[in-house]
């Protein structure tokens, strides 16, 4: 990100097709193809690992840190390689422009799975999958193991199996898999089908000079392979218990702050295995993606530790996080580290100073420049330093309109032709905002794709600190159109980030 660019954000389920959720196939390809002709050199994603109702279906929540999500799987590209028929594939019980239906999407993703199993089963060539699960082996047979054993006991967390399979008894794991065989494969297939898929996808991608940018959670479920496999390396007691939960302190979003549930590392265990799960999974990640965004990165410098049993946020402390230390292992495993630093909320001098060493670049969002002093706010654009990735606003904000009618305050709306230092009619706010953010010095600007459109709240992708009707919102399949595409290109022309 040594150029001025900027790109578009938007999740893969949120894009249109034909199955009740946005996937991997010709819609994404053609929003590559509408990135690429509006000028843009980034498209941004959200986490693209598995995720369940448990949590509501949220990118944020995920059960493997390396594993892909099977709803983000096309059934279009299943066809067109032989994997599934076109009758199989038959999506006329969704309509294309509803909002993401996860229970009814998982039904019949189930349904094309299996069939698409039992077509597989009858190969004879099965060398691409071979090496595939070769290649993968240092996460995919654990994650088989904990999804079928999860699924025979009733999807119980793991901590409420029977000792051996908690325990990862070397002969009840044996024994297991060889009474198990089949769906443990189907479980390595359906990996091998989204893999198959993203690597399609981001070949495409670069070929039109479009660079993917991942999202990394900081943490991973208690319910996940990731723990099960490795619970020396998270606070949790002998039994397998929670000792201390992640969360944050009061912020913008919540008053009591947020009692996230994840388990927290411990980080001295990591370190005397020389942080080996985290080189493992940013490997596997720089695979994926062009770069990486952290979440919640100022949690390797210090993080909200809250003891388990405690109902809320405020009776948490920080703790010292793993810091440079870690970082150095990183750098001297990887020459090229492209991450971005998500790090939105209160931030300390020790987390910029380690950002810094890194050479890491630290996020702002315009929608929080409204707010208070200007003079002081990082997130009013006349701020903004060259080295930063700047949004109009995240997939935790409400779209540009949506603030504007539904959440700004009367002293917030004032400071808008402060902000923008011009006039402004309501129905243009999004463009006049996405003009000083494209204008501004900061080297890389990240527009959501609902502020391009200017819809309102009801293309929210996430409230944070709510549980429901978060991760819905879909794209209409008519709106990439060509005169959207070469207004976008305009602009960005003009800011001289084309």
């Amino acid at each position: 990100m040594d150029k001025r660019h900027s790109g578009i954000l938007l999740h893969i389920t949120s894009l249109p097709s034909q199955y009740g959720i946005g996937d991997m196939g010709p819609f994404a390809h053609a929003f590559v193809d509408f990135a690429a002709s509006s000028g843009q050199a980034y498209w941004q994603i959200l986490p693209v690992n598995p995720t369940d109702g448990i949590n509501g279906y949220s990118p944020y929540s995920c059960y493997s840190a390396f594993a892909g999500n099977p709803l983000l799987i096309s059934p279009e590209l299943m066809v067109m390689e032989n994997f599934l028929s076109a009758s199989d594939a038959d999506g006329s019980m969704f309509a294309v422009d509803e909002r993401v239906d996860y229970p009814k999407v998982v039904r019949f993703k189930e349904k094309i799975f299996n069939a698409a199993y039992r077509r597989f089963q009858k190969r004879t060539d099965r060398r691409d999958f071979d090496q595939f699960v070769e290649q993968e082996h240092y996460w995919l047979e654990d994650f088989a193991l904990f999804t079928v054993i999860k699924s025979v006991h009733g999807g119980l967390c793991w901590n409420e199996w029977p000792g051996s399979l908690k325990n990862r008894q070397a002969r009840a794991l044996k024994l297991f898999r060889t009474k198990h065989a089949a769906q443990l494969e189907r479980v390595k297939f359906i990996q091998y089908l989204f893999f198959r898929q993203w690597a399609k996808l981001k070949r495409y991608a670069n070929s039109r000079k479009v660079s993917i940018i991942g999202d990394i959670p900081i943490y991973v479920n208690y319910d996940s392979a990731d723990v099960w496999c490795h619970p020396s390396f998270f606070k949790i007691d002998h039994e397998g218990h929670l000792k201390f939960i992640s969360g944050c302190p009061p912020d913008y979003f919540s008053r009591t702050g947020q009692r996230w549930g994840n388990p927290v590392y411990d980080w001295a265990q990591l370190k005397k295995s020389k942080y080996s799960w985290w080189v493992e999974r940013i490997n596997h990640d720089l695979q994926m993606f062009d770069y990486l965004r952290i979440d919640h990165f100022r949690g390797f410098e210090g993080f909200w530790q809250i003891p388990a049993h405690e109902k809320l946020a405020v009776f948490g402390r920080w703790v010292k996080g793993p810091g440079a230390p870690f970082f150095k292992v990183l750098t001297g495993q990887f020459k090229h580290l492209p991450l971005i630093a998500e790090d939105l909320g209160e931030i300390t001098p020790d987390v910029v100073e380690l950002m810094k060493k890194f050479g890491f670049p630290g996020m702002r969002v315009m929608l929080f420049g409204f707010n208070g002093e200007m003079d002081s706010n990082p997130h009013v654009p006349v701020n903004y330093p060259v080295h930063c990735v700047a949004y109009t606003g995240t997939h935790d904000n409400n779209t540009i309109q949506g603030w504007y009618f539904q959440e700004a305050k009367p002293y917030e709306k004032a400071n808008i032709v402060k902000v923008l230092q011009r006039k402004f009619t309501p129905k243009n706010l999004h463009w006049a905002m996405i003009e000083v953010l494209m204008r501004s010095k900061a080297q890389t600007a990240i527009v959501p794709m609902p502020d391009f459109l200017g819809l309102r709240q009801e293309a929210r992708m996430n409230t944070p600190a709510t549980k429901s009707n978060n991760w819905q919102w879909r794209m209409r399949a008519g709106v990439m159109t060509s005169k959207l595409s070469q207004q976008i290109r305009r602009l960005t022309k003009r800011s001289g980030r084309l």
